[in-house]
């Protein structure tokens, strides 16, 4: 059974750093896709970054891209997001997803297995 656990999130100041983890288990780490995921009350949600585990090729949104950074640690079969520079707006639940292949996109229905959020609050 394919398990993901997100952690990291807290409040932080607007400018300050927070860097999430996902733990995944119960599959074989290098045949997924990961990619982290937020969503706002009343809102869809939606796609930050994705990395490939077999070769660490990633995909970014542009919203996202020179402040946050995703990265994996196949020994440990955990995905990081580093955030930096944060802003009020990315305030949301931040959620970690898997799917078996190697397409670097963010559509959420291609996503197949997804861990129970954290909560990521900047304060202005």
């Amino acid at each position: 059974e394919v398990q993901l656990v997100e952690s990291g999130g807290a409040l932080v100041q607007a400018g300050g750093s927070l860097r999430l983890s996902c733990a995944a288990s119960g599959f074989t780490f290098d045949d997924y896709v990961v990619g982290w995921f937020r969503q706002v009350p009343g809102k869809e949600r939606e796609g930050l970054a994705c990395i490939r585990s077999s070769d660490g090729s990633t995909y970014y949104v542009d919203s996202v891209k020179g402040r946050f950074t995703i990265s994996t640690d196949n020994a440990k079969n955990t995905v990081y997001l580093q955030m930096d520079s944060l802003k009020p707006e990315d305030t949301a639940v931040y959620y970690c997803a898997a799917h078996r292949g190697i397409l670097l996109r963010l559509w959420v229905i291609h996503y197949d297995s997804w861990g129970q959020g954290t909560q990521v609050t900047v304060s202005s």
